[in-house]
This record gives C-alpha cells, sequence and structure tokens, in this order.
C-alpha cells in the first residue's frame, strides 16, 4: 500500500489552491508508513487524490508537496525538468546579464521545496533544508552537474531550518573542487569576494541586488550611513553613485575588513569609507548624542522574528533602529529601511517605520516599496516566500 496522509474535512482548500504545505493539524490520518522524506499521497478527506508530497514526521510542516498533477512521478526527469525550468526562467531576467552570482533554486517558489541553490560562478551553493530535499540529495546534484557544468558543488545546509526537520546541519564540498578562498563576483559595475564557505546565507546577501542598484540613485555627494552594513555591499554601490563619505556599522570585524577590502577592489582605496564595529543600536544612539547626521540611511538588520511569538518584541526592535536613523538622517534625505522577518508582514511593517517617523517627529513620504531581487521569485501560491520588505523613503 502506498503511503498516504489523509486531511480533516475542510482542510483541502490550502491544497487545492497550489499552497505547497500542509501542516500536521491539517491531517486526520496516516496510511502505511512513510519515511522522512519519503514521498506520500495527499488525500481528501473523503479520499480523493490531491497531490504528491514530501513526508517530514519531525516537522510542524507533515509535507511539502511535489506537484498536484496526476500521472507525475517524483524521479530523475522530475528534478531534471523542474531544475532546468528554473534555469531557463533566470536566462530570461535582463537583470541577471552583468551578474556572476544568482539564485538558481528558490525552494517552493520554483517547485521544489526546501531546496535552495545558488550560482557564484564557477561553484553552485547548496541547501538541502527540509527532509525531502534530503532524501534527494543525491538525485538533485547529479541533475545540477548535468544542467549548470561547474568547477564545484558546495553545500551550506548548516541552517537551524535543517534541525526543525530532524536533520543535523551539514557543509562541505559535495563534487569537484571547493573554492581555494572568496569567490570574486560581479555585480554591474561592481566587483565583491563571496565567502561560500562561512559567509552569511550562502556568502553574499544576493537578494539584495537590485535595491543596492535602487540606492545609488539616491546618494550622489551625500555622506551614507551604512548600517549592519555585512561586508559593504550597499557601500560599495554608494560610492559608486558619487557618494561623498560612507560609514560602515557592524558588529564583526571580519565583515568590516573584507568591506573595506570591497572598496579597495573597486578603486574607492581613497574615498572616505570609515568602518564602526559595535552594537548598531548603541552606535545610532552614540551618533545622535554628537548631533552626527546623514543624507543617506541604509538599514539592513538581522531577522529579528523567527516566530510568530517573537513579533511583538522584534517590531519593538525594528521602531527603534528606525527612530534612530529619522532622528539621524538630514532634511531631505533618503532612508532604505528592511526587514527579512517572514513573520512580520509588509503592512505591519510599513506601519513600524510610520510610528518611527511620527515619534522621531519626521515626516516621511514613501518613494519605493522594495523587495528581493527577481532571482528569488514568489509562487503566488505561496505568500510566504515574500519575506524581504523594504521601503525607501524621503524625510523632510
Amino acid at each position: 500500500m502506498k503511503a498516504s496522509l489523509v486531511l480533516k474535512p475542510g482542510r483541502e482548500k490550502s491544497i487545492l489552491r497550489r499552497h505547497p504545505w500542509v501542516f500536521s493539524g491539517a491531517v486526520r490520518e496516516v496510511r502505511g508508513n512513510p519515511e522522512p522524506g519519503g514521498t506520500v499521497e495527499i488525500l481528501g478527506s473523503g479520499g480523493e487524490w490531491l497531490g504528491l508530497g514530501a513526508c517530514s514526521p519531525h516537522s510542524q510542516i507533515t509535507a511539502r508537496l511535489w506537484t498536484t498533477e496526476p500521472g507525475e512521478r517524483i524521479d530523475r526527469d522530475f528534478f531534471h525538468r523542474r531544475l532546468s525550468g528554473a534555469l531557463a526562467l533566470r536566462r530570461a531576467l535582463p537583470c541577471l546579464g552583468d551578474r556572476t552570482a544568482w539564485r538558481l533554486v528558490n525552494a517552493e517558489s520554483d517547485g521544489l521545496p526546501g531546496i535552495i541553490v545558488d550560482w557564484y560562478e564557477p561553484f553552485l551553493v547548496c541547501q538541502f533544508l527540509s527532509a525531502g530535499a534530503e532524501f534527494f540529495r543525491d538525485t538533485l546534484i547529479d541533475c545540477l552537474m548535468d544542467i549548470m557544468p561547474c568547477n564545484g558543488i558546495y553545500e551550506r545546509s548548516d541552517s537551524d531550518a535543517r534541525l526543525r526537520e530532524g536533520l543535523p546541519k551539514r557543509k562541505g564540498p559535495l563534487r569537484g573542487e571547493g573554492p581555494s578562498g572568496p569567490v570574486p563576483i560581479v555585480e554591474g559595475p561592481c566587483r565583491f569576494l563571496a565567502d561560500i564557505e562561512e559567509g552569511q546565507k550562502t556568502g553574499f546577501y544576493l537578494d539584495q541586488g537590485e535595491n543596492r542598484r535602487a540606492f545609488r540613485d539616491f546618494v550622489k555627494d551625500r555622506a551614507v550611513l551604512n548600517a549592519f552594513s555585512y561586508t559593504g555591499g550597499f557601500s560599495v554601490w554608494a560610492l559608486a553613485g558619487g557618494a561623498a563619505a560612507v560609514t560602515n556599522v557592524d558588529s564583526s570585524l571580519p565583515a568590516l575588513e573584507l568591506a573595506g577590502r570591497h572598496g579597495d577592489m573597486n578603486g574607492f582605496g581613497g574615498s572616505p569609507m570609515e568602518a564602526v564595529r559595535g552594537n548598531v543600536f548603541h552606535v545610532l544612539r552614540e551618533f545622535r548624542d554628537r548631533k552626527r547626521t546623514f543624507g543617506a540611511i541604509v538599514l539592513d538588520p538581522p531577522k529579528f522574528a523567527e516566530s510568530k511569538g517573537q513579533v511583538e518584541r522584534a517590531a519593538r526592535g525594528y521602531k527603534d533602529i528606525n527612530f534612530l536613523a529619522f532622528q539621524l538622517l538630514e532634511p531631505g534625505g533618503v532612508l532604505f529601511t528592511f526587514s527579512c522577518s517572514e513573520h512580520i508582514s509588509r503592512e505591519l511593517f510599513q506601519k513600524i517605520v510610520a510610528d518611527a517617523a511620527l515619534d522621531a517627529g519626521r515626516r516621511a513620504r514613501i518613494l519605493h516599496f522594495l523587495t528581493q531581487g527577481p532571482d528569488h521569485v514568489t509562487d503566488l501560491s505561496f505568500p510566504e516566500g515574500l519575506y524581504l520588505k523594504g521601503l525607501a523613503v524621503r524625510a523632510d
């Protein structure tokens, strides 16, 4: 007998709308003995076939759907088709034409739940974050080598998401050669180094590529503050846009040192790029007390809310940091502010920023709504995939 999950009455609706997750609370009955990551049939409360998914018995998300197409098999040909489709989509994106690093597979939104693949020419970096991804890892690696020839494939499955699936963290080379150090990458006129072995995410914040380009247009002759700067991606683009000076603030000394290298690599070694190591909240309060001001500010903090239970605390953190930014922003200045916490909605984030401006006594108007780049596609049936929220605002 095929392993299957039978849903409770009324819980079929999300599957019929092609949402890829089946939560444990939606399951009425488990038939057979599904193994972690193995393929199970998803059945409605009346026994009707709804799709095929990967079983995750240790997770609150009991199954992630591979397909809702009758007759489709979950085999090597299936993964080859999905991966080829993901690559074809990226090759059709004009904005990637002058980049040598971008996202190839964006998990659920590419029909491959739990699977992240990033391209850092000439390497692929993979994350297998679900039981289903882990179950088919060798098949996926074989298919990747076929559709995207590269020098090597490196694994960065060191996210806490693995623990929620009952899987250990893992990283290291999978196929071919490993990098001998940070990988040089190109993003338009800018050059960077991506540390795919030890860096944040898979080595670089690829999702901010289009936002870095947009920021360049607002910084000419301005003093720029890049808070939570990491390795200075926004800073290099700001200098390329004619910024008068850039101040990087981050808690990581290696990140700040690499930001300095990025300045040198791009010909800005003689430009004023200040590095301040410390807690960003504390540093910005010190700047305020010293009456420092900036013409353009970037706030790109790490995730403040890991769960719904942390939303209230995260909202306070976002308001505090944006309040400080408005106090530091010159009249007519521009703030690019972001949240990557999926549990903070776009509407809530906008309200937080509005409240921060009000408390700071500033009138601020939205110039642009910002989000992740188009290589980080979001399926319309999977709104959770639109995790990066951002606003470009001008403050009077």
